[in-house]
């Protein structure tokens, strides 16, 4: 069976929110570091989503297949599709990290992710960011 080897690339425009993360045009300097792990896997959740919207992909096995992902993992991306709009916009707008990892982890979002009610999201998300001393 061979495997789809082309390669993915996701693009979107966003647009400063009140709840973004304040940074300057300096973070976006090539070379400046990457992104955090969890911003990039919620911008693939955004864009499997318009996949299926747009009829490119049917279901969680057809991106599974077209990404060469599990079904258990294309699940776990798409959680964060669940959480609030504002909190989605805060992730997208982290700034690029120049070294290292970035202190809240895609694991830790998407268990604020599986709680229902934003209100308690929010909650979480506060609660999360201050363990971890992020503004």
């Amino acid at each position: 069976m061979m495997k789809n080897t082309e390669a993915l690339e996701i693009s979107f425009q966003l647009q400063r929110g009140p709840c973004a993360t304040t940074f300057d045009a300096a973070h976006l300097a090539e070379g400046s570091g990457r992104l955090p792990r969890v911003t990039q896997v919620l911008a693939l959740a955004i864009h499997f989503e318009n996949m299926i919207e747009r009829g490119d992909a049917r279901d969680y096995a057809d991106l599974g297949r077209l990404g060469d992902l599990c079904r258990e993992r294309v699940s776990q991306i798409m959680r964060l599709i669940y959480l609030a709009p504002d909190i989605q916009v805060g992730l997208l707008y982290l700034p690029p990290m120049p070294t290292g990892r970035y202190p809240v982890s895609e694991t830790a979002v998407r268990k604020i992710a599986n709680l229902l009610s934003w209100v308690e999201q929010r909650d979480q998300w506060v609660q999360l960011k201050k363990v971890h001393r992020l503004s």
